[in-house]
């Protein structure tokens, strides 16, 4: 870093999730089971999903795209977070932090984005049948897909290049395990309060669109459901509903509580607690979500499980003859 009148910030410290040592090993010990458990959910899902041609509806198409989104997000913060639980000096450098920001947006957008499309997925499903394939063709279900990752990244680019012409002229310690928006912007030189508003307008009009989509869709799949005459077809549609109501829930809360207030009113160390949620937790459980509450997925695994001779050798060794 240089020194004078003008020093500018090169690299950024982050202090990660705690500073006691004895707590070190035990956490990377947790996060590293929790990231494997993400990459092999995850790599699962989609090797299942696109292996087998009974998958090959939107639905399973999105969860594919979902679970894509995951595995990228879940490894831009988990492993410089498992790094910095193994050395003292937690460091990372003015570009790397800025760029980690950026993906860290892109998919964080991407899949709120996705959410919304697999809300509106179940409710063309459910509410309208009959006229699902037709209104849900494969050219209709990329272009969602593809408005998912271009909203990601049109936001991503305005609020990253909205940081970066602030002046980052020291402290340079960022009280986070990844550079966040609000610790980043609690940084800045200058008490910049267009960027706090960007923040919230941006975060906060997603967000609010999202939800609302939504809520709507499943207020018109909830009224379809209890018309429903046969009890073996509400209890589908329930259980493709729940998957995707617990994602929600499960992602939406954390990230909504760390995104949808402005930095100068908002306790980093509690955006840290919910951030672990969003950032490392939901990628892990969405693959478990969907595959032990989904009987398709469920059967799509048993096949694959009997179709592979090493793991079928494996089952007739263990068991036991009668």
């Amino acid at each position: 870093m240089a020194q004078g009148n003008h020093t500018m910030v090169t690299q950024f410290l982050l202090l990660g999730l705690t500073s006691e040592p004895k707590l070190q090993s035990p956490l990377f010990i947790l996060f590293f089971t929790i990231y494997l458990i993400t990459l092999m959910g995850n790599l699962g899902l989609i090797t299942l999903i696109k292996t087998n041609p009974r998958l090959h509806t939107p639905m399973y198409f999105f969860l594919f795209n979902l679970s894509v989104v995951d595995l990228c997000y879940s490894s831009v913060f988990s492993p410089k977070l498992l790094i910095g639980l193994l050395v003292k000096k937690k460091t990372i450098s003015f570009s790397a932090c800025f760029a980690q920001h950026f993906f860290f947006l892109l998919f964080v957008t991407t899949e709120v984005f996705l959410l919304a499309v697999m809300a509106y997925d179940r409710y063309v499903a459910i509410c309208n049948p009959l006229l699902y394939i037709i209104s849900m063709p494969k050219r209709v279900c990329v272009q969602l897909v593809a408005g998912s990752y271009v909203g990601g990244i049109l936001n991503s680019l305005i609020q990253t290049c909205s940081l970066l012409p602030l002046p980052f002229c020291g402290p340079n310690v960022i009280n986070h395990y990844f550079c966040d928006t609000n610790p980043l912007l609690k940084l800045a030189c200058l008490d910049d309060h267009l960027n706090e508003l960007l923040l919230v307008t941006f975060n906060g009009t997603i967000s609010m669109s999202v939800l609302f989509i939504i809520i709507i869709s499943y207020v018109y799949i909830l009224f379809s459901i209890l018309r429903m005459r046969s009890v073996e077809g509400r209890h589908k549609a329930f259980s493709t509903c729940t998957s995707h109501l617990l994602t929600v829930t499960l992602f939406y809360v954390p990230a909504g509580l760390s995104h949808m207030q402005p930095g100068s009113k908002y306790s980093l160390e509690m955006e840290k607690v919910t951030a672990v949620f969003y950032t490392l937790i939901v990628p892990m459980l969405n693959p478990l979500i969907y595959s032990l509450r989904n009987k398709e997925v469920k059967d799509a695994l048993r096949k694959a499980t009997a179709n592979n001779s090493f793991v079928s050798c494996l089952l007739i060794k263990v068991t036991p003859i009668s």
